[in-house]
């Protein structure tokens, strides 16, 4: 079997695509990596196929006009490939956005919290620039629930964007767990009789240091607890939460995952701000790629690294790896695709690792 029949022998029981655009979506997925680039043109270029490259255009054109995606099974085999169904993860949303000429890109994103990057799960496109509102925010929450049940989450993470009175108010009722940022100055009621400014609450504290305040508070109208801490830099940061605020902080800083993820899907990776797609459907086909990609080359670098760990470098007084596991694995996929000198074992190799069991229940 070629790399082609390999790849599509391993998808094609998870999405229940018919034959024409399976191989479609493989040939695309290996021109991906190949070319390093969501440009379509591009892209075709890399697609394996003897048509003309002009051909080869128009196919990719056709799969993002008119192929209808189940995000809803994407959901279900990334969860899957990571995940066992009692393990228990932490959520993380932010958006990305750029333009393109006069048209905004702008994707709210859910992911979970995994081995240092985000692991994408769902999206919504937001026809708009700038915020989500609190009841968008809401929405690709209650998606993820209506999938994989709210006992699954150990707490939401999110940065001051979406901290919101609908928000808070709405996890408290279906008590769901969040750890979200607050600005310095939100305005905070203390016993429903003292209107205080949050960030007066955490001045005494000395860069590297944190604490939590003891008592719940009334902010935006949703009862919360409250911790901070103040950086190296002396920077605050003030995290509200509906559980106990003692681990608030360690919980919250793994919202950066997040961040990690996009540079991943960005400029690190698959280069998602080339793209010339502008429609929004058509946008959110195309992070479908990008999302088996990820995981595919994630899942790869985790293998990699049991047969070959990977380097840590020296810097200032702690020690930093060389290379994140979608790193490690986006690197080995390459070089399988490109170098005529590696053989179809080791991209079989990748593959295994790609349908490996998930990692063993517990709170990631």
């Amino acid at each position: 079997m070629d790399k082609i029949s390999e790849l599509k022998s391993i998808l094609v029981n998870n999405l229940n695509w018919n034959k024409a655009r399976l191989d479609c979506f493989v040939r695309m997925l290996l021109a991906l990596f190949a070319v390093r680039t969501v440009n379509l043109s591009e892209i075709a270029v890399g697609f394996a196929s003897k048509a003309q490259v002009s051909s080869r255009y128009k196919r990719l054109r056709r799969f993002f006009n008119l192929f209808k995606i189940n995000y809803c099974i994407i959901a279900k085999l990334i969860f899957g490939l990571f995940f066992s169904s009692g393990s228990k993860v932490y959520l993380t949303i932010d958006r990305t956005n750029w333009f393109w000429g006069k048209s905004k890109i702008n994707i709210l994103t859910l992911g979970i919290a995994y081995e240092g990057a985000s692991i994408p799960i769902l999206w919504n496109m937001l026809d708009k620039a700038g915020n989500a509102t609190a009841a968008e925010h809401q929405a690709i929450i209650e998606r993820f629930i209506s999938i994989f049940g709210k006992d699954c989450i150990a707490g939401v993470l999110a940065d001051r964007e979406f901290a919101s009175g609908h928000l808070f108010n709405w996890f408290n009722n279906k008590n769901v767990p969040f750890y979200i940022r607050i600005k310095e100055g939100s305005i905070l009621k203390i016993k429903d009789k003292k209107f205080n400014i949050a960030q007066k609450l955490f001045n005494h504290l000395n860069p590297k240091e944190q604490t939590i305040f003891a008592m719940n508070v009334t902010l935006f109208g949703a009862n919360v607890y409250l911790a901070g801490s103040r950086s190296e830099r002396g920077d605050l940061m003030i995290v509200a939460t509906n559980r106990s605020p003692k681990n608030a902080i360690a919980c919250y800083l793994r919202r950066w995952e997040i961040e990690t993820l996009f540079s991943c899907l960005k400029g690190r990776g698959f280069r998602f701000e080339d793209t010339r797609l502008v429609q929004l459907d058509r946008i959110e086909k195309l992070m479908a790629l990008l999302t088996i990609g990820f995981c595919w080359a994630h899942k790869t670098g985790e293998w990699r690294a049991t047969i070959k760990s990977i380097v840590f470098n020296k810097y200032k007084d702690s020690l930093r790896p060389q290379n994140s596991f979608f790193r490690y694995g986006f690197d080995f996929i390459r070089e399988i695709i490109l170098s005529p000198f590696k053989q179809i074992d080791a991209f079989r190799e990748s593959l295994k690792a790609f349908i490996s069991p998930p990692i063993q229940e517990g709170t990631l």
